[in-house]
Parts: structure tokens; C-alpha cells; sequence
């Protein structure tokens, strides 16, 4: 019970500490409201207003079918231009997208000569290009398939294709981005305050008062992890109810005590690299420089922003030995599938063994740090 009375007391004296910083509470404060909400609404993950036009030299029934189904809110309505404006429209990134439909096209399509149509896509603009292509390639086969059963009686067609889209039925990115961003400001910001938590001690000469008192490094380590970590775990679970709940409107499928106890044990491995980090930087630009070189594997391979399985073998292999890729794959299953302890146990027991390494690495890191300081 003392040494439990030794940690509250130091971890009360870091939440002071923070209290006081007022540059890297605002931080923190904009980190889980401004960034995540950002995150979720600025970037599109969805095509919208597309800007397309349609080169028609077949002026006919199908052609002019075609046209008309280009509507909103994926496209703009389309602009119908000359052969010769083509390559000018998209130099100047007025169209993302032309068709070009044939001359004889209806001809051709109804004596089942499969005759081919011509999109010029803007590649410069990805997420349009790669999305608005499966886009243009389904309407066309669609009205060109309906157009041909209309006009030569045919009947329907031989299978009834229905898609059912779980977990999020309409495509929203909103969905996607703001309980991806939380994800990423737990990892960045747990890093950050530990460690500068640490390197401010050192800078300001507190550290030294700390080795005088009758504490070990191990309260004076645990005492960070907890108070900085709790600090965090507050403000994502604002960010979640409030923001990504409340504001932006995303449904939250499973328990979301459960996804905290996740994060719990999230922060205890990521607020213990934070001080690990600490202790090899000898000052705050150190820790920045540091700091780029972990976060952004830690982000970018660990199956937030791409899919794992779409990685080399040896990268999911590496990565297995990150929080950051059980973290995700837990907040995933049960924030979006509703997934229950039954399915995230693996999860939560990965991020605990990690969790240990980490702090016992850490810890003696921090131990010898400590010893040269003494001396």
C-alpha cells in the first residue's frame, strides 16, 4: 500500500506538471477534437462530384442513355465536348474522367459485335481515378446489359447478383476516418507526453530532487505511465462519445467499455516506448527525431491505413511484434463489428505480453539512466 500511495502521489504531481504546460494540454485538447474530426470530414474517401465529360460520336438512343446516367453525387452531370477537347480537358484538370463513345456503337452493340468504349482517366487525382474507373465500368455495363434486353426481347438475365455491405451499408468514410484517427492520436500522443514528461524533469533539475526521496525508479516509472496514459484515455473517450458519436454521427457497434480496456492496455506498451525513447534522447528535438522513426511504422504497417494482408510476409511478421497491429485489429472488430471479449481476447492478451516486455526494457533502461545520473 505504500508504494500504491508513492505512484498516486507522483502520478498526481505529473497530472500538475501537465496541468501547468499549457502548450502541450491545448495539444492534446485539439488532438482528439480539431484532428479527428478533420481527419474524418476533409479527406473523401468516396467519389463525389466527379467532374466527367463524354466525347458521343454515335448520337444515338444508347449513347444518349449513357450520358444520362452519369448523375450526382458521384458525378457532376457530364459535358459533352469534341474529340479534339480531350486531351486539353484533362491537361488543365477540368474532367477527371471522359468517355468516348464510337461512331456506330449501337450498331455495333446490337449485332453483338462487342465493340469497345474509351475512358481517359486523370490519374493524378488517385482516390478518384481508381474508385470513379469501377464506377464508369458498372453504369456502362449496366445500361448497355438493360438496353440490349429491351431492344432484342431477351430475358432476364441467368443469375440475380445481390450485395450486402456489413458494417457500414452506405460506404462512409466518415466511418472509417474518425475511429482511425483516435487510434492514431492514442499511439502519438501517449509517446509524446511520457517521454517529454520525462525530458522536462531532466531539463528543469526535478529529476535529481526525485532521487533524493525514498522512491524507486519503478514508482517514479509507473507514476508517468498512469498519469500520462490516463490523461489519454480521458481524452479518447471524449473524442469517441463526443466527436465520433455524437458530432459526426458513427454508430458504435460493440462494448465500448470493452474497446477502452483495449486501450488500456494499448497505452501501458506505447507510454512505456515513450519513456524508453526519453531515455536515449538526451533533449526534446531528439525525442521529435525518435519519435518519426517509430510512430510512423508504427501508424502506417500496422493495418489502419492498409490492410495487412496486402503487405510482404516478412512486414506482418515484424509487425506482430508491435502494439499498434493488435490495437487496431482490436478497436476494429469491436468498434465497427460489434466483436465481443470471446473474439478480441488474443488481442488483449498480445497487448499485455508486449506491454511487459516493453516496460521491463524501459525500466532497465531508465534504472541505468538514472544510476549515471547519481554519479
Amino acid at each position: 500500500m505504500a508504494v500504491l500511495a508513492k505512484i498516486a502521489q507522483l502520478g498526481l504531481k505529473e497530472l500538475r506538471s501537465l496541468w501547468h504546460d499549457k502548450t502541450l494540454l491545448i495539444f492534446v485538447v485539439v488532438s482528439f477534437s480539431l484532428m479527428v474530426y478533420s481527419a474524418a470530414t476533409a479527406t473523401s474517401r468516396e467519389l463525389y462530384n466527379a467532374p466527367i465529360a463524354v466525347v458521343d460520336e454515335d448520337h444515338s438512343r444508347l449513347s444518349e442513355r449513357l450520358v444520362a446516367a452519369f448523375y450526382g453525387p458521384h458525378f457532376k452531370r457530364p459535358d459533352r465536348i469534341s474529340a479534339g477537347q480531350v486531351d486539353p480537358g484533362l491537361d488543365t484538370g477540368n474532367y477527371t474522367f471522359v468517355l468516348d463513345i464510337p461512331p456506330e456503337f449501337e450498331r455495333d452493340v446490337l449485332r453483338g459485335r462487342e465493340p469497345a468504349l474509351q475512358v481517359n482517366i486523370d490519374a493524378t487525382r488517385m482516390s478518384q481515378a481508381f474508385i470513379g474507373a469501377g464506377y464508369i465500368q458498372s453504369i456502362v455495363g449496366s445500361e448497355v446489359e438493360n438496353f440490349v434486353r429491351g431492344e432484342l426481347g431477351g430475358g432476364p438475365p441467368p443469375i440475380d447478383l445481390v450485395t450486402r455491405v456489413m458494417f457500414n451499408p452506405n460506404l462512409t468514410g466518415v466511418w472509417f476516418g474518425g475511429v482511425m484517427e483516435i487510434i492514431s492520436q492514442v499511439t502519438m500522443l501517449s509517446i509524446i507526453l511520457t517521454g517529454a514528461a520525462l525530458i522536462r524533469e531532466r531539463e528543469h533539475g526535478t529529476l535529481e530532487h526525485l532521487l533524493v526521496m525514498p522512491v524507486s525508479p519503478f514508482q517514479i516509472m509507473a507514476a508517468k505511465v498512469w498519469a500520462n496514459g490516463g490523461v489519454v484515455l480521458l481524452g479518447a473517450t471524449l473524442s469517441l462519445l463526443g466527436i465520433v458519436h455524437g458530432l459526426l454521427g458513427v454508430p458504435i457497434a460493440g462494448s465500448v467499455p470493452l474497446f477502452l480496456l483495449g486501450t488500456l492496455f494499448h497505452l501501458f506498451s506505447t507510454t512505456s516506448i515513450g519513456i524508453l525513447l526519453a531515455t536515449v534522447a538526451r533533449g526534446m528535438p531528439q525525442l521529435g527525431l525518435l519519435m518519426i522513426l517509430v510512430i510512423l511504422p508504427l501508424q502506417l504497417l500496422s493495418g489502419g491505413v492498409t490492410p495487412r494482408e496486402s503487405m510482404p510476409l516478412g512486414v506482418q511478421l515484424v509487425m506482430l511484434a508491435a502494439p499498434t497491429t493488435h490495437y487496431v485489429s482490436l478497436a476494429q472488430a469491436i468498434l465497427y463489428r460489434g466483436a465481443g471479449l470471446a473474439v478480441v481476447w488474443k488481442q488483449l492478451a498480445a497487448l499485455a505480453c508486449i506491454g511487459g516486455v516493453v516496460f521491463l526494457g524501459a525500466l532497465a533502461r531508465f534504472r541505468r539512466a538514472v544510476s549515471l545520473t547519481q554519479l
